[in-house]
């Protein structure tokens, strides 16, 4: 066994199981948010039009805008009535249901594809928070680096399937690419199936008092955030730095597909063999980064993931060569998987035990808030000042979140 918590033994085919819910759902951010249907809706859906990557980043931000009021209530909810696993499986099956349905989107249909890759991106958002909140059941202060890391490799894994899935549909020829979005709709629902075999439900429901509901629960907990935070003061500044920092991930996995296709000039195919490659770094940065973190604490490897993503995004913003733009995407996707992995565990190792849920949601509203953010301001600044610029400044929320995470004391699990 690897973990135990509540002196319920933690078997390895349970870390399986959450692992491969990284590994289903990141076929949806690979192909419909990054690689293939960003490029697809502003060449095919919007025709080109100069306005499609203000569209673009205007639609992610109003997707997680709407994770941010509703995940509350669903982390409330799910914590209530113990059910994670059930609202995780349910949000699952929505995102691969809305995402196959991409399908069906024609030229100039640019509403609805909106959309539909916003209802899709709010079921994937909500998934990921109820995801996220068995870490702490299945994981200790000693291994949660680990298991984080875990499952962000097997996500990268997940999303390099996907990506080879989509360049064997797409050499068919460019009429196929419609295909690939049906496919990453049964591809997540496929793949998230040992999930539900093998993940278990610990929380017990609890027994609410008079006039409470998940209703009430959930909006207190948006009222609480103000009073609970300040009791936790290192995961609160955590969260502020969290919310920067992501806003730069965010938007650099919104644009990132576009920026090879309209600055280095790389075609469709050439662009999914670029991402294959930043899936592989990927799963280098999330394995590596977890066993360093385990060894040193979370501080060195945060600090030395946001240091990564700066030289990345100065260094995208003067690249003019394919061969460069590759050695730069090796960088990008060994700082993704470093930054996501220990900053998901980072949250594990300060979240109160038995209080995941809530927890987690303020992980989630944080970082939906960080999804408002960053795909908006970057969508703009390529509509009115170009993708290099974009990008240029795109640094400052890295070098921003470094400043405020440097004076905090990151060390093993502390409920401050």
């Amino acid at each position: 066994m690897d973990a135990s918590q509540g002196g319920q033994p933690v078997r390895r085919r349970e870390i399986f199981g959450w692992c491969c819910f990284d590994f289903a759902n990141s076929a949806f951010t690979t192909i419909i948010i990054t690689v293939v249907y960003a490029v697809y809706f502003q060449k095919v859906v919007a025709g080109g039009d100069a306005h499609a990557a203000g569209w673009w980043g205007t639609a992610l931000a109003a997707s997680q805008l709407v994770v941010i009021l509703l995940a509350p209530f669903a982390g409330a909810l799910a914590d209530v009535t113990a059910r994670k696993k059930l609202f995780l499986m349910g949000t699952a099956v929505a995102c691969s249901v809305a995402t196959a349905a991409l399908y069906f989107v024609g030229p100039g249909e640019v509403a609805l594809a909106l959309v539909l890759m916003m209802a899709a991106n709010i079921a994937f958002s909500l998934s990921e928070n109820f995801c996220a909140a068995f870490l702490p059941e299945i994981s200790t202060p000693e291994n949660v680096g680990r298991i984080s890391g875990y499952g962000w490799s097997f996500g990268y894994f997940g999303g390099l399937l996907s990506l080879v899935l989509a360049l064997l549909i797409i050499r068919g020829g460019e009429g196929r690419v419609p295909w690939t979005f049906l496919m990453t709709g049964v591809f997540f629902f496929g793949a998230s199936l040992p999930t539900l075999l093998l993940l278990r439900e610990r929380a017990r429901p609890r027994v609410l008092g008079a006039g409470e509901s998940a209703l009430t629960l959930g909006w207190r907990q948006l009222a609480r955030i103000k009073e609970e935070l300040p009791r936790h003061r290192t995961l609160a500044v955590f969260f502020l730095a969290l919310t920067v920092f992501l806003s730069g991930l965010l938007a650099v996995v919104a644009f990132a597909a576009l920026y090879a296709t309209q600055v280095i000039g790389m075609t469709q195919q050439e662009v999914i063999g670029l991402f294959v490659l930043l899936q592989l770094a990927g799963v280098a940065g999330a394995f590596g980064f977890g066993y360093l973190q385990d060894r040193t604490g979370p501080k060195p490897a945060l600090v030395l993931a946001l240091l990564l993503w700066i030289v990345v995004c100065v260094w995208a913003a003067l690249s003019r060569s394919k061969g460069e733009f590759y050695l730069v995407s090796s960088l990008a996707g060994v700082g993704m998987g470093a930054l996501q992995s220990a900053a998901r565990a980072v949250v594990s190792s300060l979240t109160p035990p038995g209080r995941g849920g809530e927890f987690f949601g303020y992980w989630g509203f944080f970082g939906k808030l960080a999804g408002v953010i960053g795909p908006l301001v970057f969508g703009w600044l390529v509509a009115f000042g170009g993708y290099r610029v974009a990008i240029l400044v795109n640094a400052g929320f890295f070098v921003a979140g470094l400043l405020i995470l440097l004076p905090l004391a990151l060390g093993p699990r502390r409920v401050d």
